[in-house]
């Protein structure tokens, strides 16, 4: 691989029991490829994660714990045996390419459409639908396409406790499955970030009202987890500014400032921090999210949202970041460590190809020559 001396993407990264031999790490992207029946990973995803072995860190696809976890068709779970199998596939191919990889967690929540747990409708903190969002569903003739989400059905104590306990299944079948960790996805509007937030959580038990009850089905599952991971294999993303899938929160700043203390003292391995928004033509905010989660948290701080290069080098010259998360630079470019040692030139990726489908647009975008 070319890498320069004086790049500090290309240092190394100790973060709790991780060895980064870079920083540029892969962001957990959905691409809605599993097998079927079943939602098992398969021989085409163990090529696609091969293929960016390079990274420093390789971030799974979001993976669901459970069938009503679910919230977009054709992903992936980690939670039957057949599931486990696929992805000791994905983790052997990974680690025969000299690559690290950790499991992304992932409970839609609200966040989806009742025909992906036929009978069941969509569980969340609350009833309240999001009347905007969409989900990719697949129908009776193999079509893929959006979908507006199903009206979700507010969890009872009992399903709270159901969903801590597939969590720590999840967890243990992913250290099963070989990968080298988990990340615990508590972003983007799913169910752990439904609970955070005030306009989503209405509950009036333990687990809504104040900041300290929002927080407890995310402490809780992190107990979980832990108890099947060693923090120093253990992530958590977070998107404290996130206004996309109807969310928005009275007080971002006292709210994840509180979680990422709290993480800190679990002593996790790597906070991800995503500026999601970005994605969708919203103007930078990482640095107010950086403000009140850098300072709480004192491990490995992983920084994602529209990322160039040097945007990169530059925020983790000046200390701002531990590492940066790539999605869809590295989506298109499957040797983006020795593309970005090159500056360039990079591949321009397929939309059209994102979700759904099989080789094109997934294994076949083109390495450098040489």
């Amino acid at each position: 691989m070319t890498e320069r001396a004086d790049d500090p993407l290309f240092s190394p990264l100790t973060a709790g029991e991780l060895e980064l031999p870079n920083r540029i790490v892969l962001a957990p992207l959905t691409r809605s490829r599993a097998g079927q029946p079943g939602n098992v990973p398969r021989q085409l995803n163990a090529d696609y994660y091969a293929q960016r072995a390079g990274a420093g860190l390789i971030l799974s696809e979001a993976t669901n714990i459970s069938q009503i976890a679910t919230g977009y068709a054709l992903t992936p779970g980690i939670y039957t045996d057949q599931q486990v199998a696929g992805w000791r596939l994905v983790t052997d191919a990974v680690h025969a390419a000299g690559g690290r990889m950790l499991l992304q967690l992932w409970h839609c929540g609200r966040m989806s459409h009742e025909s992906l747990h036929p009978g069941e409708a969509p569980r969340a903190p609350s009833a309240i639908r999001c009347d905007s969002c969409q989900v990719f569903t697949v129908d009776a003739e193999g079509r893929g396409g959006l979908t507006p989400v199903s009206p979700p059905q507010a969890m009872t104590a009992a399903e709270i406790k159901s969903t801590i306990d597939d969590y720590a299944r999840a967890a243990r079948n992913a250290m099963a499955a070989g990968f080298d960790g988990v990340q615990v996805h508590s972003a983007n509007g799913y169910l752990l970030h439904q609970f955070l937030a005030s306009n989503t959580n209405t509950r009036t038990d333990g687990y809504g009202g104040s900041l300290t009850n929002r927080c407890r089905l995310l402490f809780e599952v992190m107990d979980a987890v832990l108890a099947e991971v060693p923090a120093g294999r253990v992530s958590v993303r977070l998107s404290p500014l996130f206004g996309l899938n109807g969310m928005a929160d009275a007080n971002p700043a006292d709210t994840f400032g509180t979680v990422a203390a709290h993480l800190n003292r679990l002593g996790i391995a790597v906070l991800e921090i995503a500026d999601t928004d970005v994605m969708a033509g919203a103007e930078p905010r990482m640095e107010q999210m950086r403000d009140f989660t850098r300072k709480r948290f004192d491990g490995a701080l992983m920084l994602n949202g529209g990322y160039t290069p040097e945007r990169a080098r530059a925020t983790i010259s000046a200390g701002d970041g531990d590492c940066v998360s790539f999605g869809r630079l590295f989506l298109a470019n499957p040797d983006l460590p020795e593309r970005i040692g090159r500056d360039g030139p990079y591949n321009e990726p397929n939309q059209a190809t994102f979700y759904g489908g099989g080789a094109e647009g997934y294994t076949d975008y083109p390495a450098l020559a040489g």
